[in-house]
């Protein structure tokens, strides 16, 4: 089994650096629209067997380009929403983001998991929707040829994919590029679940 993590197309929530991580709002741009689908092109040949996108509209938008290129229905699954920032919400000021990258870095450097911004969710409370949903798939397809497409987000990535991939500790992740619509290939191995292709 392979599993492709990917991220959404710009959005115009990435031009106003607005928190929204909420709700149904900020469409993709037509940059961000073309940046999927030029990912769909990448992804023709693979064959792709399941897709899961983030209930957030920049990513469902993402995934209804990847599904009606590449033939397959997209499912969507909370699993994959980008983490809820609280009273941050629907903020672009520079003492949102300095809270919202002081919080991170107590995650990813302190091991401050319990921390939150008020009204959002802890390091933990992020783990507990998203692991499950990765385990479940292994145990399901990762003795198949299948190849999984998953929609999200890079704030989601940087603090959850050091958790499912056994080749790829925090300092790894947090170095490489996270950018829109970057695809990130994994497959299942006897050590676990591994990176085999980082774009970028």
């Amino acid at each position: 089994m392979k599993i492709y993590f990917t991220r959404h197309g710009e959005s115009e929530a990435n031009l106003l650096r607005e928190h929204s991580n909420r709700g149904f709002r900020h469409p993709l741009t037509a940059k961000g629209r073309e940046q999927a689908a030029a990912l769909a092109r990448k992804l023709e040949g693979v064959g792709v067997t399941r897709l899961f996108t983030s209930p957030i509209m920049r990513a469902v938008q993402t995934a209804e380009i990847l599904a009606d290129a590449l033939g397959v229905p997209y499912e969507i699954t909370d699993a994959l929403r980008e983490y809820d920032c609280g009273i941050l919400e629907g903020r672009a000021d520079e003492a949102a983001w300095q809270l919202h990258f002081a919080v991170f870095e107590a995650w990813v450097q302190d091991k401050d998991w319990e921390r939150r911004i008020e009204g959002g969710e802890s390091f933990i409370e992020i783990r507990d929707r998203f692991v499950p949903f990765i385990e479940s798939l292994v145990a399901e397809y990762g003795q198949s040829a299948a190849n999984i497409v998953l929609v999200g987000h890079g704030g989601l990535y940087r603090c959850m994919l050091p958790l499912v991939l056994a080749n790829a500790d925090s300092d790894f992740v947090l170095k490489q590029p996270m950018g829109n619509t970057v695809c990130i290939v994994t497959e299942t191995r006897p050590e676990g679940l591994i990176w085999i292709e980082w774009e970028g």
